[in-house]
């Protein structure tokens, strides 16, 4: 395991890389962060945003919680997408949730977790709005991952229906909305194909 020291040189070693590739690279990054792009994932240690598709610092924006919910009591990711959507002015909210989520089926088990069953309400909620269709999986991996990818395109549904992105769309901005699973076992993602944007 490593100690808290080695993240500290871990750092130090990354800082010089980054600076050995480009030397204004910390110079540029501390001017301004203009991102196209909002990502809304799990706060897996599994699923880092920016290297998953490849982006460096100040490329993406990102808000991570358990199971990559868009709640909308949530005054901490309705911020995050006000912020992104009116100072930073994205282009494109991801919702990517990703394959083996513990927070999906911790939602669907019959074990209570404490605080964080609360939160899980929300998937459970979303398992139930498809229940008669998840009922004929075969298998139970099988129907965490489906339900994985119900999860992620009912968040998007749910950031189309914030006043954030609703006042967007009525301003003309540019912006478009996804939703995408990551599998962590080979790395790759998959687009749901719930793409939209105001002309829809």
């Amino acid at each position: 395991m490593k100690t808290i020291q080695e993240l500290f040189d871990n750092n130090r070693h990354w800082a010089k890389r980054m600076t050995r590739t480009n030397r204004s690279f910390f110079k540029n990054l501390a001017r301004q962060q203009t991102p196209k792009y909002l990502w809304i994932g799990c706060a897996d240690s599994r699923v880092p945003a920016n290297e998953i598709v490849g982006l460096l610092p100040g490329e993406i924006f990102v808000h991570r919680n358990v199971a990559n919910l868009v709640i909308h009591t949530d005054i901490n990711c309705l911020s995050v997408l006000q912020y992104a959507v009116e100072i930073l002015e994205v282009e494109h909210v991801i919702v990517c949730g990703h394959y083996g989520c513990g927070g999906i089926e911790a939602a669907v088990d019959d074990h209570r977790h404490g605080l964080i069953d609360n939160w899980l309400r929300h998937v459970r909620d979303v398992h139930q709005r498809h229940y008669d269709q998840l009922k004929r999986t075969k298998d139970k991996p099988t129907l965490l991952r489906r339900l994985c990818e119900l999860n992620v395109k009912e968040q998007v549904l749910n950031v189309a229906n914030t006043t954030t992105v609703q006042d967007a769309w009525r301003r003309g901005q540019k912006l478009y909305l996804h939703g995408w699973v990551y599998d962590i076992h080979d790395g790759l993602l998959k687009d749901l194909h719930v793409s939209t944007h105001r002309d829809d």
